[in-house]
C-alpha cells in the first residue's frame, strides 16, 4: 500500500518526520513494538529454542534509514579508511575483497604471516549504551536535534522491549 500511494503519503510523511525531529519525540504510534517468538530449530523441546524477534513498525524503519542517510552525508571524510559501516558505497563485500586485498599483498612479503578474526556484529546495536553513542555521533558534528532524536528513540526501543 506505501508503494501504490507514495506521491500521496510523501508529503505527509516528511511532515510527520520532520516534526518528530526538530520537537525530538517520536510519534507513541511508532514506538509500539511486537516481540515474537521464532523457532531456533525445528524442533522445540524448550524456551532456549526460540529467538525473540522484534516487529517494528514500517513507518519507523523508514524513518529510520531517513535518519542513516542523513548521518552518512555527516560523516567527515576523516574516518578510518577501513571504517565500512554507515559510508557510501561500502558494505561486506566491499570490506571482505579489502580485508583479503590487504592480506594476499601483506603476504608478498617475505617470511610474513596474516591472523584474521571475523565477529559478526549484526546485533551489536542492542547493546549499545546509548549516550555513548550520542557522544560520538556529536563529536562527529552531526546536529544536536538529530542525535536527540536518536536517544529519545533508541531509549523507547529499549524500554518497549524490556
Amino acid at each position: 500500500m506505501l508503494r501504490e500511494c507514495t506521491e500521496q503519503l510523501a508529503d505527509i510523511f516528511t511532515d510527520i518526520f520532520n516534526i518528530s525531529l526538530s520537537s525530538t519525540v517520536v510519534p507513541m504510534c511508532l514506538k509500539s513494538r511486537t516481540i515474537v517468538p521464532v523457532p531456533k530449530k525445528s524442533t522445540v523441546s524448550c524456551l532456549n529454542d526460540y529467538r525473540p524477534v522484534t516487529l517494528t513498525p514500517i513507518m519507523m524503519k523508514c524513518f529510520a534509514r531517513l535518519v542513516m542517510r542523513h548521518i552518512k552525508t555527516q560523516l567527515p571524510p576523516s574516518l578510518d579508511p577501513l571504517q565500512f559501516a554507515y559510508r557510501p558505497n561500502r558494505s561486506m563485500d566491499y570490506a571482505f575483497t579489502t580485508t583479503l586485498h590487504l592480506s594476499l599483498t601483506h603476504q608478498d612479503n617475505k617470511d610474513t604471516y596474516v591472523q584474521m578474526l571475523f565477529i559478526d556484529f549484526s546485533s551489536a546495536f542492542n547493546t549499545i549504551i546509548p549516550q555513548h553513542l550520542i557522544e560520538k555521533l556529536s563529536l562527529l558534528g552531526l546536529n544536536t536535534s538529530l542525535c536527540n532524536w536518536i536517544l529519545e528513540q533508541h531509549l523507547q526501543h529499549h524500554h518497549t522491549e524490556h
